[in-house]
């Protein structure tokens, strides 16, 4: 076969493409079909009945990444210990057993900052891509951000994924405003709140504490409550990037990249420039095509042409 269908399957949206071997998109679409939105059970379904006919992809073997591959989506793919690059993946890349022609990304599993493991689902293929895209430009040791709901921040050594850290940034905001009284009624965004929100958080410590000033500034000291969710969230992406860089070990220069949608990106930008790093920043759907043609190209698929 000349082509495949490449599925980024996460908790809240499914991107797909239809692709060739050389990597031009031949076709894409965008579907509010995350795993969590789909009962248990059912995936399958959706994915021959919705994604493979709106993609004219009914008898082309797939690939997937995300959360499809977690045990809430369609079949659990075992983690990677890290290191591991784009061969090691490609090589323990699943079959599901309901359809052959399908295969599964798994995520990476690396030592986190407690005792416990730290864990990434999708995010692997966006660094994978990062890679492909940089070139010789990837060896050496680089930091990587990939922004989100559980941001990840990655330490990129000779092309492959050695470590890294998981900060749930996105999800506790979305946790905050909406079971505590750090709520906002203001939806539009407020740069002025989030960027004072940014230096509220100081160097990244004691923040429960700081938490509080959400809503002491608007109740003791004047200012608008309908800028509270801005402010949360400069809060809380600066306390992510006072303190993860350093967490995250040596690194031999002050340039951190940025992987992942334009809207996050620029966010954590304004962030990392309040600490002098030098910002680069890569597109996340380049990342995730170039990492899932990395991975064809290593044999993910092998069996299923």
């Amino acid at each position: 076969m000349t082509q495949f269908l490449a599925l980024d399957w996460g908790t809240t949206n499914l991107r797909a493409w239809r692709l060739d071997y050389e990597g031009q998109v031949l076709a894409a679409r965008q579907f509010e079909l995350g795993v969590s939105q789909i009962a248990r059970g059912e995936v399958e379904q959706v994915f021959i009945r919705r994604i493979r006919p709106e993609l004219h992809a009914e008898r082309l073997p797939t690939l997937m990444c995300g959360m499809v591959g977690s045990n809430m989506g369609w079949q659990a793919a075992p983690y990677v210990d890290c290191p591991a690059g784009s061969a090691d993946i490609a090589s323990q890349t699943i079959t599901v057993a309901q359809a052959p022609l399908v295969r599964i990304v798994p995520g990476l599993r690396c030592d986190g900052l407690t005792r416990a493991p730290d864990v990434m689902r999708g995010e692997e293929t966006q660094l994978l891509g990062w890679t492909e895209l940089q070139g010789a430009d990837a060896r050496g040791r680089h930091l990587v951000c990939h922004p989100g709901t559980h941001a990840k921040w990655a330490i990129m050594e000779d092309g492959r994924v050695a470590r890294f850290v998981t900060a749930m940034t996105g999800e506790l905001f979305d946790v905050l405003t909406k079971h505590s009284v750090l709520g906002g009624a203001g939806e539009a965004e407020d740069e002025a709140a989030f960027s004072e929100g940014i230096e509220a958080a100081g160097n990244g410590q004691a923040l429960a504490s700081r938490l509080f000033s959400a809503r002491a500034r608007v109740v003791a000291g004047g200012a608008d409550a309908a800028s509270t969710r801005s402010y949360l969230s400069g809060l809380l992406i600066g306390a992510e990037i006072a303190s993860l860089p350093l967490e995250c070990g040596a690194v031999n220069s002050n340039t951190i990249w940025l992987v992942g949608s334009a809207s996050v990106r620029g966010r954590y930008r304004q962030g990392l420039r309040r600490w002098n790093y030098e910002v680069r920043e890569m597109d996340g759907e380049e990342a995730v095509l170039a990492g899932m043609l990395a991975l064809v190209r290593r044999g993910a698929l092998h069996d299923a042409r």
